[in-house]
């Protein structure tokens, strides 16, 4: 991609490091299918990291119930993401990426329901790795 990211890798080192779902979501900017994700309705406190590079990017604390059937975050940690402009499949979306290694995570929604940022990051679950607090 050559984006100056911290982490690099080709897409054989990826492919090995990552499912094939994973790398379809990660790499690829698949999406997994609402209601399946591991982490959807998940209330264990910690922190939620990329799965590709394991940089932190979301806290428990921020994530919420949005009944949308992915796992809902209404802030990331500092800027631990990056927003790409997403007009693919007739739509006009904002797609979040890992900013350490630039793997797909996600769109951000503004209709954050009642959030205090009024933001709705949508997360697929493949995309995060959670650890949970002591």
């Amino acid at each position: 991609m050559g984006m100056g990211y911290n982490v690099e890798k080709s897409d054989e080192e990826w492919r090995a490091e990552l499912s094939p779902e994973e790398y379809a979501v990660l790499r690829e900017a698949g999406t997994e299918r609402a209601f399946t994700g591991e982490y959807t309705d998940t209330e264990t406190k910690g922190i939620y990291s990329c799965k590709a590079c394991k940089a932190k990017l979301f806290e428990s604390d921020t994530k919420f119930h949005s009944g949308c059937g992915w796992p809902s975050f209404y802030q990331p940690i500092s800027d631990t993401v990056e927003y790409i402009e997403d007009k693919s499949h007739g739509m006009d979306r904002v797609e979040v990426r890992c900013a350490n290694c630039g793997s797909h995570l996600g769109h951000v929604f503004p209709d954050g329901y009642g959030t205090p940022t009024g933001d709705r990051f949508c997360i697929n679950s493949i995309s995060i790795s959670l650890e949970a607090a002591e």
